[in-house]
Parts: structure tokens; sequence; C-alpha cells
């Protein structure tokens, strides 16, 4: 679900109830013992972690390559010492995109046992010396966190998202309820009204929330005082809610609900990652109007959900209450050993660089592809191309939309996949003169439903720049999708009201996997066919559409797919010759992909800038690093073919 990361939210509301409620009782019978609450975390939390971080570990060690086997064991590191949080808040925002860290997930952990390595020494100092003092202590916490929450989401995204200080009240907002500091519900009715609330505001936030949120802050109020509410209403005694919730399935995930989430997120990274099945082979095994996302998202939940319930019956309960129930002794000795065991093992791998030797020098230049840090500056991030850590203001129009009164002025206006494509039209086509307003995620339609960033992009080229610069074309790309195409008929609407020349430039081809990966192991394992078994369908139903449109709505459109595929053979390299992938990650195109894509459509008399003589394709601009292009077609037969260009 767009907003399924509020289920951390709602889970630490529970944790704070659950553990608040113990400690108090607890400390009210005169028992407590900080020693002893400790060893029930470590019974608790450890042995299925463990568990789960030698099996991915193991997986690591073969498959990650070896810069990713180094960054994987920094995380490892980190998430053996409760620390992750800190990790992530320093390498990887939590929205950013693309993710491909296994162990990001563990953030949430790290940040419940930091709370927890406080919260009863504090909860103990307020009972002996100040017992009348703690409900009024507990809410003045909590009102400080969440204004640090608020405070921060404006300010850094990511440290409001990581830090335990911005997290602390949403877990003491499960204390507060364990306090019986709001009044009992007697009414069945107000039960079932405060429950179908508490519900209802959970279901709104998994469905409408999504990575462009402001959050946590005060939109992580929202699933937290549901979560309140139906917990609220369900002490004082039945609802149809609880009823639900009540129910032997429902109740089983929540059993299983730790090691789900255990396993979850480093299911689906392995998964994107190439390493664990093809997509587009599974496809074949549902229903054709079941999309391939979906597909893989049904294998994910399917894979994700026969480990927990492994986990829980063979790891969970055996070390809670059965045969592997350790003593306090033993349980602490094994515990500190197997955090030797993975910190030693992190240290080793780090220390070695990932182990270089385990794959050939081959694959490791097609795997130093991956990623867009070598591809930022061909794409002008930060300054033409506003990404996801910076902001609408850093666009720099005099450099961006600089004019050329001299030659012919084309803006290109779109998200990621137009700033990829802005080098390779600019060498190309030296006659003219192409601006550029790129935004992550953003589609260049009247009306987006992207990021603010995205929207004041919009705004500042539609509603000023292009009616006070007239230009020779605009040029629209776009990770195109279903649902942009209620968008883009508006916008031609207007494009053509005004006047612009519109150019549409169509999708590319895309993977389950990032391509530069794929090649990776093609070569390593010496299987031809790999690619091509992670290659997706949904573009070319894209193209398909994009192109009877345009010609619906009498607009330019240029198919950069069928530059690269032909039927079933997809072109997979920029040079076959030196090796270089096609693209840097599952859908966006190298420097010396765009150029190939864009040389051969100049070629093929598909696209042209400036000079408008179609005898001029046979002068198409060069750049030095791409002076030969072949395609590297791979069939389903697995033969390869050398097709010069």
């Amino acid at each position: 679900m767009p907003g399924g990361f509020v289920g951390v939210d709602i889970f630490f509301v529970i944790s704070g109830y659950l553990i608040s409620s113990i400690i108090l009782a607890d400390m009210a019978a005169s028992r407590f013992s900080i020693m002893a609450f400790y060893e029930r975390r470590i019974r608790r939390i450890f042995p299925a972690l463990f568990a789960m971080l030698f099996l991915f570990s193991a997986f690591a060690l073969v498959y990650f390559l070896p810069l990713e086997l180094v960054g994987y064991s920094k995380s490892l590191f980190a998430a053996t010492a409760s620390w992750s949080n800190f990790y992530f808040w320093r390498h990887s925002g939590y929205f950013d995109s693309p993710k491909s860290n296994p162990l990001l997930h563990t953030w949430s952990l790290a940040v419940e046992e930091q709370f927890y390595i406080f919260f009863p020494a504090f909860l103990l100092l307020i009972h002996k010396l100040f017992p009348s003092k703690l409900r009024s202590a507990i809410i003045t916490l909590s009102v400080l966190s969440l204004i640090s929450s608020v405070a921060f989401v404006s300010l850094n995204r990511d440290t409001a998202f990581y830090m335990p200080f911005t997290r602390a009240w949403e877990l003491l907002l499960g204390t507060i309820l364990s306090l019986k500091m709001l009044p009992v519900v007697r009414s069945p009715w107000l039960r079932n009204i405060a429950s179908a609330m508490g519900a209802a505001m959970i279901a709104y936030t998994v469905f409408s929330f999504n990575s462009s949120t402001l959050f946590p802050g005060f939109a992580a109020l929202v699933p937290c005082l549901g979560t309140v509410l139906i917990i609220w209403a369900g002490e004082s005694g039945g609802s149809l809610i609880g009823s639900l919730l009540s129910l032997r399935t429902v109740a089983f995930i929540g059993l299983i609900s730790y090691s789900l989430y255990l396993y979850h997120w480093p299911v689906i990274i392995l998964h994107k990652m190439g390493v664990l099945f093809p997509g587009g082979d599974l496809q074949h095994a549902f229903p054709a109007w079941i999309s391939a996302a979906w597909c893989s998202r049904i294998i994910e939940v399917v894979i994700s959900l026969i480990l927990a319930v492994f986990s829980w019956r063979f790891i969970e309960r055996p070390f809670r209450n059965g045969p592997l129930c350790l003593d306090s002794r033993p349980l602490l000795i094994a515990a500190g050993g197997v955090v030797l065991v993975f910190l030693t093992f992190s240290a080793t791998v780090i220390l070695a660089t990932g182990f270089k030797g385990r794959f050939s020098p081959m694959s490791e230049q097609l795997a130093s592809y991956l990623g867009h840090e070598r591809e930022d500056r061909a794409m002008r991030a930060g300054s033409c191309f506003i990404t996801t850590t910076n902001r609408f203001e850093s666009f720099n129009t005099g450099l961006c939309l600089h004019r050329d009164e001299a030659a012919a002025n084309y803006l290109l206006l779109g998200d990621s996949h137009s700033a990829m494509l802005w080098a390779a039209l600019s060498s190309s086509f030296p006659s003219a003169n192409l601006m550029q307003a790129s935004a992550s995620g953003c589609a260049p339609i009247l009306h987006p439903s992207g990021t603010p960033d995205c929207k004041k992009m919009m705004t500042y080229i539609y509603g000023q720049y292009l009616l006070a610069h007239p230009v020779e074309g605009l040029l629209l790309e776009k990770s195109w999708g279903e649902n942009d195409m209620k968008g883009l008929a508006e916008t031609v609407v207007w494009v053509k009201k005004h006047g612009v020349k519109l150019i549409i430039l169509g999708p590319i081809t895309e993977y389950d996997a990032p391509l530069p990966r794929l090649e990776a192991y093609s070569v390593e394992w010496n299987q031809p066919q790999l690619v091509s078994q992670h290659w997706l369908n949904a573009p070319r139903h894209i193209d398909d559409q994009l192109q009877n449109l345009a010609k619906s709505w009498q607009v330019s459109y240029v198919s950069l797919y069928s530059a690269i595929c032909k039927s079933d053979l997809c072109a997979e390299y920029a040079d076959s010759e030196r090796r270089v992938p096609l693209m840097f990650d599952d859908n966006h195109l190298t420097t010396a992909g765009a150029t190939f894509v864009v040389q051969r459509l100049a070629n093929q008399g598909k696209l042209w800038l400036g000079e408008d003589e179609p005898d001029k394709r046979a002068q198409v601009h060069k750049p030095s690093y791409s002076a030969r292009f072949l395609a590297d077609l791979t069939n389903t037969s697995g033969q390869r073919a050398l097709v010069l260009r």
C-alpha cells in the first residue's frame, strides 16, 4: 500500500502500551527488575533477528557484488549493535529511491531498543522520587517529542524519521493509555464508534499517504491516534472492530507479525536485485489481468509468510517457552557470542573490501555501472534536475532555461527520464539549444499529483515561462503510466491552445532488477537468457497506447521503445565491445545508452531537432565517448546477435 510505512507507527503505539503496562504492573507490585526486563527483551527480539541476519548474510555473501557486500556489512554491524537508525540516517533516506539494503527495516527495531534502554530507568526514577508526577512527566515528554518531530520534518525529513527523540511520542501514547488517563468507554455504541473511527483513520493513511507525504510530524498523528482509539475502546469491552481483529486468521497474523516484519523487506529487496526470481517468467503463472508488479508482490508476500511461519514456529516459540528457553546466564552468553560473530564478520568483509575475488573482472566492470551517482553530472542533478535531496528553489533558471537567439530553442520537460536524455539530445543535435526542466517523479503535465517541488516546477513552466518565452518545440518525457493519460490529454489541449509545438517521447524498456546486475550475473554464471527473463512487458503496452493517443491528438510522438526493441529482441548494451550497459538501473539509460537510442532514432529519421532537412541525418554529431555503437540483442532461445547500428 502507498502508505504502508505507517505500520511502524501503529506498532510503536502498541509496543508502548504493552511494555508500559508490564513495567507499571511490576513496579506497583514492587517486583520490577531492569535486568529481568532486558532479559525478556533479548529473549523476544534477538533469536528471530539473528536467524534472519544469518540467512540473508549467507545470501549476500554469494550474490552481492563487492561494494554492495561492504555496504551490507556496515548495515549488519549497525543492526547487530541496535544502531541502524543512525546508520541509515547518515547513508540512506527512507523515502529515497532506489532502496537496495535488505536491512533498512531494522531502523525501527533500533529506535525501539534505544527507547527501552532509557525508558524503564526513567519510569523507575519518577516512580520512586516523584510518584504523583508520573502522568504529567509522561505527557510533557510526549509533547516535547511531538514538537521535535513536527519541527524536524520540515527542516530535515530524515532526522524526523529516524531519530528516537522524534519517535518517542508514538511509544509514549501507548504509555498514556496504560496509565488509564482516558475515561472508560462504557457504552457499546461509543466503543463501536471509537474503534470504527480508529480503523478508518488507519485505513485513510494506508491508502492516501505516500512517499511525498510530509512524514512523520503531524501526519503521524492520524494512524497513531487511530490505534489509540481502537485500544481504548477494546479495553472497556467488545466492538465490531474488536471482533474482526479477534478472528483466528487475523490473530495468527498477529502472532507471526514480528517474524513477518523481519523477513518481508529482505525478500522484497532481494527480488528487486534479481536474486530470488524473475518477475517476467512468473507472470505467466497468473491471469493476464494481473500486472507484472502485482505478480511480484503476491509472490513476495507468499515467500515472506512462509519464512515468518517457520521463524515463529521453530525459532521464536522454542526460545521463549520451549526447549531452547535458556536461563539468564546462558542466554546472555549466547546472545553476546552471536553478536561478536556478526560484528567480526562485518569487520572482516569491510577490511577485505567485499572479497573481490568472488566475481570476475568483467562482472565487476558491468556492476560498476550500478547506481545514478556516475550519471548525476550528465543529468545535471541539483540544478536542472530537481531530485529528492533538493528543492525547486535550487532550479537554476539562468543555466537550465538559457535561450540562444541564434538557434532553435527546445524545452525538455519531465521526470528523471527526461534528465537522462538531456546530454544525449544536446550532443547529438548541436544546431539546437536544448533547455531542461526535470523533477524526480514529476509528470510534465498541467496539474501533476507529485511532490510540492514538482507542482512548483510545472506551475512555473506552464503558468509563466512558456507564456513569455516561445519555443521551437516542447519535449515531454516521463516513465509513463496509465494514470498519466488523463493529465496528458489535458496538457495537449493547453499546448495546442497556446500554439506550442509538442513532441511526446515514449517509454523505454524496463526490467524487474537493475540491468548491470543482471548482465554481471549473466556473464558470471554463463546464462545468456538471464537478462531477457527479467524483462517487463508493461512499457510495450504503454508505448502502443501513447502512439495511438498521439495520433488521435495529432501531435508528434517518438517511440524510444522501438529504438531499443524489435519484437521480443531488446538491446542490452550501448557498446557491446566495451561492455557498456544500456541502463544504470532497471529503467534509466546510461549516458552512452541514451546517446545510442537518440542517434538510432535520428538516423532512422524519427527524431530531429534544429535543422529541418532530412539529409542532415547523416551528420548527427557523435560524441568521442561513443564512436561505435553495437546493440547486443538477446532472443528467447539465448542466441546472441551483434547488430551494427
